[in-house]
């Protein structure tokens, strides 16, 4: 090709108040598109100016309902088919992540579905963050850059000025998660170990390790209904902790969770705007990831290393 392909930037319908911040961070005009919808409910993504021969990044978190993820497919596809050089999916929340494996007999896989649909749409790369399991790269075969929100709320949780912070893991699956913040931070860790009488419902909790006098930092991917965060929050007060915090990158916030997070031993809950939020919340706020993003739809279009940007 004798010229650089230009720099498109196009957002689905749930994630245009992030694609706007994403565009002024890159400053680029957010791309032209739009989405007619049926009586019957379908939907058609449409591009309104011209792409071929361009990189054309399509910003959409998948996060309920399915037609989000729907959506972003159709866009995918739209592209292809309008020549567009280069098709990266930016996906700050990717759905299904919690489906990664079979846990139990005659269930799907469905994160490796989800992974087949963006490939055979015809996506040449995919940005995501913070996804629930990191294997999940693995069932790609197109490349795939996976930040991380520890880049944001490590330099965040340094200038709160906390006495004497300990991290705290909510599961014992997310120590991997917490032993980062701990070892960015120069700080102690602990673990919840929790059991699940069913999905979404936690049964026994413990604590492993010593937080009394100490402001407490519970790390996480995700909250969905609120209960594990509330419960671990509850559990940290009764052993002595000075004060309790989350650091979550997705706030799903299903069901009962704000008012969990409201009635609970929390003194504040941080997400990244990944998903935009469903109501006011006096405990909970947002720390933008624009420019994280901003700054990787940048490398990636210059073909520079983005591994310097994220905390692992």
């Amino acid at each position: 090709m004798s010229r650089k392909a230009p720099l498109k930037i196009f957002t689905g319908t749930a994630t245009k108040y992030l694609t706007t911040e994403i565009c002024k961070s890159v400053n680029v005009d957010l791309g032209k598109s739009s989405c007619p919808v049926f009586a019957d409910g379908e939907f058609e993504p449409c591009f309104e100016e011209t792409i071929r021969g361009a990189h054309v990044f399509i910003v959409q978190s998948t996060f309920p309902t399915a037609d989000n993820l729907l959506e972003l497919l159709l866009m995918i596809d739209a592209a292809k088919r309008a020549s567009a050089y280069k098709i990266i999916a930016c996906i700050p929340y990717f759905g299904y992540a919690r489906q990664d494996r079979k846990d139990k007999p005659r269930v799907s896989i469905g994160a490796k579905l989800i992974a087949d649909l963006l490939s055979a749409s015809g996506v040449d790369r995919i940005i995501t963050m913070d996804l629930h399991a990191d294997q999940i790269q693995g069932f790609f075969d197109v490349p795939v850059d996976h930040l991380f929100a520890s880049a944001l709320f490590i330099p965040f949780i340094q200038n709160m000025g906390l006495r004497d912070i300990v991290i705290a893991s909510p599961d014992v699956g997310g120590t991997k998660r917490a032993n980062t913040y701990a070892r960015m931070l120069g700080t102690d860790m602990v673990i919840c170990h929790k059991s699940r009488a069913k999905a979404n419902v936690v049964g026994n909790m413990t604590l492993i390790g010593d937080v009394r006098d100490k402001d407490v930092i519970i790390v996480d991917d995700m909250i969905d209904t609120a209960g594990t965060i509330a419960k671990a929050a509850g559990l940290m007060v009764k052993e002595g902790a000075n004060s309790v915090r989350a650091f979550a990158a997705h706030g799903l916030l299903s069901g009962p969770a704000y008012e969990r997070i409201e009635e609970s031993a929390l003194q504040e809950v941080y997400f990244t705007n990944s998903i935009p939020p469903k109501k006011e919340s006096t405990k909970i706020k947002y720390i933008s990831a624009a420019g994280a993003f901003a700054e990787t739809i940048q490398r990636v279009y210059k073909n520079e290393s983005i591994s310097s940007l994220f905390f692992k």
